[in-house]
């Protein structure tokens, strides 16, 4: 199969880790690599930052539109009812890319899954169920979409996990994070959350907390 498009942003000197980090619906690669430079990484930590592109597919909730999209969304009630095989195949692609990194010299355990949105909820899947460990796994504003049926690897039962939201979110409302939260730490994860006072968006704040896990998984 072929990869997924994407764009590739380089450190100065050779990448010693990579960021993957999938858009939300709608969006493209380009939605976060504004962000990298924000980030404000040492020197010392030249990381690859990966920003796929979604396929374009219809899209229920917005009247069939096509658009890109991680996976369709029938309802857009608080249960969020999607299509599961499509989340499930965004996640194996998103695995892809993870086993590139491999091949190209990048440890599993110096790679970070990262999402927005319905990315969050394909990185959820992919991390979570994927069978070598990962240095982490952050997701914002979104939910766990595949709670329910996901087989999680041992691989990654220790994996870090930090959950972002904003507290005024009117797209994926905050108690769809708590919830995510509870859930992961029912089964055996020890996940952090930080809120923002934001809509369903990111905040310099919150860009400066993400820098500073960064580092913290990466400098471990």
């Amino acid at each position: 199969m072929s990869l997924l498009p994407c764009i590739e942003v380089e450190p100065q000197s050779p990448a010693t880790a990579s960021v993957i980090w999938l858009h939300g619906l709608g969006a493209s690669g380009h939605d976060f690599e504004p962000i990298v430079p924000h980030l404000q990484l040492p020197e010392d930590l030249p990381v690859r930052f990966i920003f796929p592109h979604a396929p374009q597919i219809p899209v229920t909730i917005n009247g069939g539109m096509v658009m890109p999209a991680w996976y369709d969304i029938l309802s857009m009630d608080i249960d969020r009812k999607i299509d599961e095989d499509q989340i499930l195949t965004s996640a194996a692609k998103t695995i892809e890319l993870v086993e590139r990194e491999i091949e190209r010299g990048i440890a599993s355990d110096r790679i970070i899954l990262a999402g927005f949105s319905q990315g969050g909820a394909v990185v959820y899947q992919a991390a979570l169920s994927y069978d070598k460990p990962l240095a982490g796994l952050m997701t914002l504003s979104t939910y766990f979409a595949t709670a329910e049926s996901i087989q999680p690897n041992e691989a990654n039962k220790e994996i870090p996990i930090h959950i972002f939201h904003g507290t005024q979110d009117p797209v994926v409302p905050e108690v769809l994070g708590i919830r995510a939260k509870r859930t992961l730490t029912d089964m055996g994860y020890q996940p952090k959350y930080a809120n923002y006072p934001m809509q369903h968006e990111v905040c310099l704040e919150q860009i400066q907390d993400i820098s500073r896990w960064l580092q913290a998984c990466l400098n471990g």
